[in-house]
């Protein structure tokens, strides 16, 4: 057990070979063995920061006992990498560490999936199943997303942990297990509470011990390593030779918000190593000329744009390809798949006007307000790309919605989720979704 949790407080030895330099031949060589934190059969955790150590010092502390784990953090933390961490430097480490995806599982199957059911539960059930409580007896259950968890699943889950007994579906025989059970979500479960979205027992028997996830954008000193380290695993895969990261392309990488954490910033160094076709790695991210509202920057490839900009520019560009004309098969309002008095309303919310359309008897009118008759004024560079194409608003509204979801790989709430980016509440996003059809992208 020593052996095995010395990776949390020491630093361990890896490939001696693994080293970087700078594109400036006069800064110090970085050797990854001084920062990988890995043993035996253990998630590899890059980073130096204070906040990533004080996380891997409490993973250190709860690992040898039983306790439950509630891992909070953003999408692309790493949450399965800490939970997978707690499982082997837990007693249980010989015994199976099971995964479930509570947001990727459909609600119909997931306590199925969990329990398991005896032939002829329910229609389609032709053979007994064993159920992932089943399948990690005597080890882990990880529930990702617990978050997603429904709402008449949770009392069940809560019984299982706390009496550590359970029936398949379509069996009235009681079993025992024993599991360790580690939960993990970016979701606010407090405030989820307090929507009735989640069960206020369950929480509290799940956050034994929290464990808070910090947010790359709280770690710049630890980018440059997980940048060597990604560029010198897929540099090996690719059979590529990478021996330097350009100071340029580091320092473009730490002044960068990063939305989707860690998987967003190993996603970036395997596409700049397919492209690159020289040793010395320098991508393509371009320099963050763009401000959060909390000061903290923004890069132009996410140059965030509301919602209310993407109508406002749609609609500007459709009523001057209609020369001002609402109604009519040919007017804005058909071209945008709305009734008249809904288009004139928004206009009206979005503070748009528009002059009356010219007659043959009239002179031409000016277009409708900021709008000229080459270029419409546009903070979103696809907007721009709708003009001369039929686009109907719900469509440039999806557009947008789903962009700004799979740059935050589904994160809707907090601080760098997509509502912030689009400039609206948590809830009003997540309703307009439900209403345009938008699924949520599954990490």
């Amino acid at each position: 057990m020593v052996a095995q949790t010395s990776w949390a407080s020491e630093a361990s030895t890896v490939d001696r070979s693994a080293s970087f330099e700078t594109e400036d031949t006069m800064s110090a060589k970085v050797s990854l063995d001084n920062y990988a934190f890995h043993g035996s059969g253990l998630p590899t955790i890059i980073g130096t920061s204070a906040a990533l150590r004080s996380v891997l010092d409490m993973v250190r502390v709860v690992a040898p006992t039983d306790a439950t784990v509630l891992i909070n953090g953003e999408t692309g933390t790493g949450k399965e990498l800490i939970a997978e961490a707690i499982h082997k430097c837990s007693r249980r480490s010989n015994r199976p560490f099971v995964k479930v995806n509570c947001a990727a599982i459909p609600a119909g199957l997931l306590e199925s999936e969990l329990f398991g059911h005896e032939r002829g539960a329910y229609t389609g059930a032709v053979t007994r199943s064993i159920g992932r409580f089943e399948r990690a007896d005597g080890g882990t259950l990880f529930f990702d997303e617990v978050g997603d968890l429904p709402l008449d699943l949770q009392p069940k889950l809560l019984r299982v942990i706390q009496e550590r007994e359970f029936e398949r579906l379509g069996s009235a025989a009681t079993i025992h297990t024993d599991v360790r059970v580690i939960c993990a979500t970016h979701h606010n479960l407090v405030e989820m509470i307090n929507e009735r979205q989640f069960r206020a027992d369950l929480f509290y028997r799940l956050s034994v011990f929290p464990i808070e996830l910090p947010p790359l954008r709280e770690r710049p000193e630890d980018i440059r390593l997980m940048a060597y380290h990604f560029a010198m695993a897929y540099g090996a895969r690719m059979r590529k030779r990478i021996t330097a990261i350009s100071e340029e392309f580091i320092a473009v990488l730490v002044r960068h918000s990063w939305p989707g954490n860690v998987r967003e910033l190993q996603n970036l160094i395997e596409r700049s190593v397919i492209l690159s076709n020289d040793q010395v790695l320098s991508g393509s991210l371009p320099e963050l000329s763009r401000a959060r509202s909390d000061g903290s920057p923004w890069s132009e490839t996410f140059k965030p744009v509301t919602l209310e900009n993407v109508q406002r520019s749609h609609i500007l560009k459709t009523l001057d390809q209609t020369k001002g004309k609402i109604g009519g098969r040919d007017g804005a309002a058909a071209r945008l798949g709305l009734p008249r008095t809904t288009l004139i309303h928004r206009m009206k919310r979005l503070g748009i006007t528009v002059a009356p359309v010219a007659t043959s008897e009239s002179p031409p009118m000016p277009p409708p307000n900021g709008v000229s008759q080459e270029a419409a004024p546009s903070g979103n560079s696809k907007a721009q790309s709708d003009v001369g194409r039929a686009c109907t608003l719900a469509q440039a509204e999806i557009e947008q919605i789903v962009e700004a979801t799979e740059m935050t790989d589904g994160l809707i709430d907090g601080e760098a989720g997509a509502a912030e980016i689009l400039g609206v509440p948590p809830s009003t996003l997540r309703s307009r979704m439900k209403k345009l059809g938008i699924k949520r992208p599954q990490v």
